[in-house]
């Protein structure tokens, strides 16, 4: 009776755990889904809508009689792990815009031996990332041309000069 009047109700159920199985709890405004996981839905729809949009105009092609769809790109929800792609028809259709998930980036390893070597690696002009006993450019066969740009250094640094010729009075 005391329930009534306050008009509270007892809570029958604990808390709704998260229906993809992740460990979090989910709420009913979020379809029984943790934030993440009702996010990564959404994300999925909105990709599945700009796909069928954009196969929509390639079928259909791109003739101004045909029923062009704009997207607000701000409206889209943008993660870190999704980066905007744009694909150029021709000069006289319009650009497409995509969503593409980023490629996983794990620890960074070491390209001779493959050891990890994550803040400590050292990075050579070849744009190759390696460790400690490969560092070198005579541990790892390096491709970087170090003649050349001593060459090119010199040649920047020593510009060629040249008087005028005299005239002989």
């Amino acid at each position: 009776m005391e329930h009534n009047e306050t008009g509270c109700h007892p809570a029958t159920e604990g808390p709704i755990l998260c229906i993809n199985n992740c460990g979090f709890f989910g709420s009913a405004a979020t379809m029984n889904m943790c934030s993440k996981c009702h996010k990564d839905v959404m994300m999925k729809e909105e990709q599945a809508k700009l796909a069928a949009s954009s196969i929509e105009t390639i079928v259909n092609g791109s003739s101004s009689a045909a029923k062009k769809e704009t997207v607000d790109l701000q409206a889209v929800p943008y993660e870190s792990k999704y980066e905007l792609r744009v694909e150029q028809r021709t000069a006289d259709s319009d650009a497409v815009y995509y969503l593409v998930e980023k490629k996983k980036e794990g620890p960074i390893r070491c390209t001779t031996c493959n050891k990890r070597v994550g803040l400590t690696g050292f990075k050579c002009r070849c744009e190759n990332m390696f460790c400690g006993t490969h560092r070198y450019s005579d541990k790892h066969d390096c491709s970087f041309d170090y003649r050349g740009a001593g060459q090119d250094a010199i040649a920047k640094a020593n510009p060629v000069v040249k008087a005028e010729k005299l005239n002989k009075i």
